[in-house]
């Protein structure tokens, strides 16, 4: 009679184990995953977190930060040959210039003009070359083949300041920011999934988790107009 009297009193006591031994195997499936989840995610955001917090600061303080432009201007003579080329291009385009011109121009004056849209009149051809941190140009006289390369500079801050907004960056660059973006998202879901995990052994979790939301939004409210 003891032994089935200490059997039956054990039964509730194991059947109550088994749903906390599964409460504590599935908080330990999400613990992994949310783990593996949040450092792979920080170590690809990390390089684009520092560089777009570092810009966050010197973009507010812009006005305070020195950056004096520098200029450089370049002029060539569009060869003979190419010169009669041009004068088969449209009189009023958008279009490139012949490849024969961009190679020239690649050459004498070490810029990249192959591929880029011009503003092409009866007089000239003018083609934009915006950059990160700065600004530039090409114009060749339709007439003389008299041809002037113009780039100014602002510096390094004001180039990653550029990188920041995305500013004359490119294709490649323009989805760069959309991966970090997606990488920093899921970062901060994970970490606030791993906030959830640990709450229960750490009370001040969610005050300053809603201090953190809070702040922003009082100043908002308060002191932007």
């Amino acid at each position: 009679m003891t032994e089935l009297a200490a059997q039956r009193q054990s039964e509730p006591e194991a059947k109550g184990a088994r749903p906390k031994a599964a409460l504590n195997g599935a908080r330990s499936f999400w613990l992994k995953q949310l783990h593996s989840s949040h450092w792979i995610s920080a170590a690809v955001s990390l390089t684009g977190m520092i560089l777009f917090a570092v810009t966050g600061i010197t973009l507010n303080h812009a006005a305070s930060i020195p950056g004096d432009p520098v200029t450089v201007e370049q002029t060539a003579a569009l060869p003979a040959p190419l010169l009669q080329r041009l004068a088969t291009f449209p009189e009023e385009t958008t279009q490139p210039v012949p490849d024969a011109v961009a190679r020239w121009a690649a050459e004498a004056l070490k810029v990249e003009i192959a591929g880029k849209p011009t503003e092409t009149t009866p007089e000239e051809v003018y083609v934009a070359l915006a950059a990160p941190g700065g600004d530039g140009w090409v114009t060749i006289d339709r007439s003389t083949g008299e041809t002037l390369h113009e780039k100014t500079t602002r510096g390094w801050i004001a180039y990653l300041n550029d990188l920041h907004k995305g500013r004359n960056a490119g294709t490649v660059w323009f989805w760069f920011i959309d991966v970090f973006a997606v990488a920093c998202v899921v970062f901060a879901v994970t970490g606030l999934g791993l906030m959830f995990l640990h709450a229960k052994g750490r009370p001040s979790t969610w005050p300053l988790a809603a201090l953190g939301l809070l702040v922003p939004v009082v100043i908002a409210l308060i002191f932007i107009h």
